[in-house]
């Protein structure tokens, strides 16, 4: 499984977001974004790891800095999960797991104790020229966006 690095130009794709509409890395040339992915919607961590991106949404698009968030699920599942937590940037679907694997965030990872594989919650902060800026895999779901917010100084 290959991972990216800082300074490698990220991976383009276009997903379905929780509304079936098509959104491509390639809309947010010229700004900053986060492309976060996370294993399930409407789990605790990915909800809290949701919700803590959703309440820092403002500051972060203050500072010029796009939220996007990746799963496995599909449209529906992620239209409920956007519609309970009140979730207002784009949670896009990839149920081939084609761009998780192209992200390097979908293989072989420790989930108590075990080795089994699925998605590795990682983020990305892609700068306006579409080149990695930030590479984190296995991020923790508490605290993860606080410390994410600090690296950023936003």
């Amino acid at each position: 499984m290959s991972r990216l690095e800082p300074g490698d130009t990220a991976p383009d794709f276009t997903l379905p977001d929780a509304d079936g509409k098509p959104v491509s890395l390639a809309d947010y040339r010229g700004r900053r974004v986060v492309v976060y992915f996370y294993p399930a919607a409407s789990t605790p961590g990915c909800t809290k790891q949701a919700c803590d991106f959703r309440d820092s949404l403002s500051a972060l698009d203050a500072a010029g800095i796009a939220v996007l968030g990746v799963s496995p699920d599909k449209p529906a599942k992620l239209a409920r999960f956007r519609d309970a937590e009140g979730l207002t940037f784009p949670l896009l679907s990839d149920p081939d797991r084609e761009v998780l694997t192209a992200w390097g965030a979908f293989g072989e990872k420790t989930m108590y104790g075990k080795t089994v594989t699925g998605v590795i919650r990682s983020t990305f902060v892609i700068d306006a020229e579409g080149k990695v800026e930030v590479a984190q895999y296995n991020v923790r779901a508490t605290g993860h966006v606080a410390k994410l917010r600090r690296e950023l100084e936003v």
